[in-house]
């Protein structure tokens, strides 16, 4: 992704620790808790992956139609599992926004404003802008139901299913996104 190395290495770091969690979270006894965790993780390593500041390392040109192979794959997973369950929707908007941006920096691989100056062409595609406010809702929505329930007790549930931590890691991944998409 372009933009200033700091903010770009948090990102790496924030993506990674989410799909390092995720990983742990496959070890889960409930099947569909599983599931999903798998697919968390492989876009928190994907989204760790492409948040590589460009300055530091420049991928091959075949990393980018890679990156877009497997999140190809991994939506239409999405789509074949969003049949049975609703809830697999939002990975269904987040695999076509990673093959989005995968897309994007195989054809472009250098900075937007680079281009805007060559060109004289300003502005957000509409695709991205409705990519951002999808995610930045979602990172809002996923921040209230954080807030902490009057009387809600602590169970005994494993701190890797305990579903507050789930929506945690969700909301960064959700943040992860906003950040990716501004920086395209």
């Amino acid at each position: 992704m372009h933009g200033p190395a700091s903010p770009g290495w948090l990102l790496v770091a924030l993506c990674a620790a989410t799909g390092a969690y995720c990983l742990l979270r496959m070890r889960s006894s409930v099947e569909e808790q599983r599931r999903a965790a798998g697919g968390e993780a492989l876009m928190g390593f994907g989204m760790a992956a492409m948040a590589v500041p460009s300055a530091v390392f420049t991928p091959p040109a075949w990393a980018w139609p890679a990156y877009a192979v497997v999140f190809g794959t991994a939506a239409v997973r999405a789509l074949w599992a969003a049949r049975a369950s609703a809830c697999h929707l939002h990975h269904l908007v987040g695999t076509a926004a990673m093959v989005y941006m995968a897309a994007a920096m195989a054809v472009s691989p250098a900075p937007a404003h680079v281009h805007e100056h060559e060109h004289g062409v300003a502005g957000v595609p509409l695709l991205t802008g409705v990519l951002l406010l999808y995610f930045a809702g979602y990172v809002l929505v996923s921040g209230v139901r954080l807030l902490p329930v009057a009387g809600a007790g602590t169970s005994a549930v494993p701190w890797s299913d305990r579903p507050e931590v789930v929506r945690a890691c969700r909301l960064s991944m959700g943040i992860g996104m906003v950040a990716m998409l501004l920086a395209m």
